[in-house]
């Protein structure tokens, strides 16, 4: 096996030498990429190993970025006042960097106004278009017409 590592010559050795070598060192050999040839092994401290690699698997799960989904949900008959307030509150989201879902809300026999909630949530989607983009168009799931807005990237 090639054995690599501090304090160690680089070569290749048989796994007796190896484990020996380890052992002098009071460390661990520890295999690092068994589908080369030779397998490739490292002196090292297991748990020191184990610590470092724990913390930067954190430092990379926090680097990523994380999407944030606001909602906004208009009714059928929802009125201009109403729908502008609505929709200020959607381009603070957008400026923000959170994705949009926007969805009109049928209740009981409102589900015969399905077209007015199509033309509201596309209403809003033409008036976001400078701050975001139609990431689906509405879809009507059971009682609920969704829609996702995605902000645009800042260049």
């Amino acid at each position: 096996m090639r054995l690599v590592g501090d304090n160690i010559e680089v070569g290749v050795y048989p796994l007796e030498k190896a484990m020996e070598l380890a052992k002098e060192a009071e460390l661990d050999l520890v295999e690092i990429s068994p589908k080369a040839n030779p397998p490739v092994c490292k002196i090292i401290d297991y748990k020191k190993f184990l610590y470092e690699q724990k913390k930067r698997d954190k430092a990379m799960k926090s680097k990523a970025t994380k999407v944030i989904v606001k909602e906004i949900r208009f009714g059928p008959n929802t009125d201009d006042h109403d729908y502008a307030f609505k929709k200020k509150h959607a381009e603070k989201f957008l400026k923000d960097g959170a994705k949009l879902k926007a969805y009109v809300f049928f209740k009981g026999r409102s589900i015969v106004y399905k077209d007015q909630g199509e033309i509201l949530l596309l209403r809003l989607a033409s008036e976001l278009e400078e701050l975001g983009k139609v990431e689906q168009m509405p879809r009507l799931e059971g009682k609920r017409m969704t829609m996702f807005i995605a902000p645009k990237t800042k260049k």
